[in-house]
């Protein structure tokens, strides 16, 4: 990939900075294509002087997006939202995918998400199943990687969870016994490498991307405490309840909403004949291997905390 352009189309997002880096890394020049660059900015630092450009993009305007191709060798549409979900998983996939086909690209990968199904009850996963139907159609070459819930040092995962548990003596869970299987982001970055590099052979083909463990929301609330060294006790809701609760998902500071309970109610798991992190070449990093890293923050005095004994 040295030397070669490569658009990233929502670059300065979480998944983004981190493929940004790995492609830096191999010697690739990177455009970061976004609603607002200014807030990609802190990219550049990351590669070498005139490897990285900016660029402003609206995935529903195919204009632009077509604009952000202009000389790129390949692409990279990480954009994904909980609002505006049809415009932005549908209609700004279908943009990117018909831009890259007629600037003559040589790959496209779309991020995904495990739970992507044109069948689901879930907008979330309609669009997502959505948005890779139109992507192929307009690009059967394209590379589709769904990963489960990704984790690492900026998530909206772990550091969320860990902050209410840092918060209170009662942490109530919903879905207690739904399971995870949970991707680190650099792994996710990786995946993307590896498959911009070889598009012959990942080209047209979908992964489905998760960690070595497979963990239920209840098991990931009690790791976390102990990792936390917080006494908390866990209080796992009824459906019924979490039901009631996700109904006034749209209320302001609501713990979930009424589509993210939709998505609870499936697992969140690598299909077992699917390909995945091996497939492409890479190694999957156990969450307890790198999470603590972060999450000393959420502790009592922090990293001067005295360790609970095993």
């Amino acid at each position: 990939m040295k030397d070669q352009l490569i658009t990233l189309f929502g670059g300065g997002g979480f998944v983004g900075r981190y493929v940004a880096q790995t492609l830096l890394a191999a010697g690739a020049r990177v455009r970061i294509a976004q609603r607002r660059p200014r807030d990609a900015w802190f990219v550049k630092p990351l590669g070498g002087l005139g490897q990285t450009q900016f660029i402003a993009v609206d995935v529903t305007r195919p204009e632009t997006v077509a604009r952000a191709l202009a000389g790129s060798d390949a692409a990279v549409n990480l954009v994904g939202s909980f609002d505006n979900m049809a415009a932005v998983h549908v209609t700004g996939a279908r943009a990117i995918a018909e831009a890259a086909a007629a600037a003559g690209v040589d790959a496209l990968v779309h991020l995904s998400a495990i739970g992507a199904d044109r069948d689901s009850p879930a907008a979330y996963g309609r669009t997502k199943g959505e948005g890779e139907a139109a992507v192929l159609a307009a690009f059967p070459a394209a590379t589709i990687l769904r990963p489960s819930l990704v984790f690492g040092r900026e998530d909206k995962f772990t550091n969320r969870f860990a902050a209410m548990i840092a918060a209170a003596p009662v942490v109530p869970v919903l879905r207690g016994g739904a399971r995870f299987q949970p991707v680190y982001v650099q792994d996710v970055a990786a995946a993307v490498a590896a498959a911009l590099a070889d598009p012959a052979a990942h080209g047209g083909r979908c992964y489905e991307l998760g960690g070595p463990d497979v963990v239920t929301m209840s098991e990931l609330h009690r790791w976390l405490a102990d990792t936390l060294g917080r006494n908390v006790a866990l209080a796992e809701l009824p459906d019924a309840v979490g039901g009631a609760i996700a109904a006034l998902g749209f209320l302001p500071g609501a713990p979930i909403t009424r589509d993210q309970w939709r998505m609870l109610q499936r697992d969140n798991v690598v299909a077992p004949d699917a390909a995945g992190l091996a497939a492409l070449g890479v190694e999957a990093t156990p969450l307890a291997s790198v999470a603590p890293a972060w999450l000393v923050r959420y502790r009592r005095n922090g990293r001067f905390a005295r360790r609970q004994p095993a």
